[in-house]
């Protein structure tokens, strides 16, 4: 096993508490079934992944309030009020890279699907966002995870070794991708298994 030399994090997820139900469990009055349908099937998953690859948000609500105008108000609360659904920070993951950028043997990044409209939000709210050194942000670079171009971005960028990096990420389909690159990847579940995890590639935190 190559030494590791780079920490590669995802953000939403792994360092910030995301998550829409934060805006709509309410507008549902608790109802998990029927949230859960209007994200299937109205505001889905690919539908918000296409701003993170650069879509304009207010673009994407016209072209879906003019294909699903009964649900126009529930549409225009996904991006309207989006800072809602951006939680707190994870402290459990914050401590570990804390404990990262402060060991210099490592280089500290991150990669995330993420609006560049919304970003700049998440920026200003959380300091810990500052400590790496650098940040690839998906809709800055008009691509996104899984695709292998967003990766190689990140490898360039930085000049990362690929064989001599992890990538922590909550999504399994990210971290596959990575592996396809031949990038360790560490599947995230919770800051206390992360530790464990790490133990594998020799690192201890």
């Amino acid at each position: 096993m190559n030494k590791i030399d780079t920490i590669i994090f995802d953000l939403g997820g792994v360092l910030i508490d995301w998550n829409p139900e934060y805006v709509f469990l309410d507008e549902f009055n608790g109802d998990r079934k029927k949230m859960q349908w209007f994200f299937d099937n109205i505001c889905t998953s690919d539908w918000n992944e296409n701003q993170d690859a650069g879509y304009p948000l207010q673009q994407a609500t016209e072209d879906l309030v003019n294909q699903f105008p009964e649900y126009e108000r529930l549409i225009r609360l996904f991006y309207g009020n989006w800072e809602q659904m951006l939680g707190v920070a994870i402290e459990g993951t914050v401590k570990i890279l804390d404990a990262f950028v402060k060991n210099k043997n490592y280089k500290v990044v991150a990669l995330t699907n993420w609006s560049a409209e919304t970003f700049p939000i998440a920026l200003e709210r959380f300091e810990f966002l500052h400590w790496f050194e650098g940040i690839i942000v998906s809709g800055e670079e008009k691509t996104r995870k899984p695709f292998k171009e967003i990766y190689q971005i990140t490898l360039d960028r930085f000049n990362i070794e690929a064989q001599s990096s992890i990538f922590i990420d909550d999504n399994l389909r990210n971290i596959e991708a990575a592996n396809a690159l031949t990038i360790n990847g560490i599947h995230f579940k919770s800051p206390k298994e992360l530790i464990q995890q790490l133990k594998a590639f020799n690192i201890h935190i």
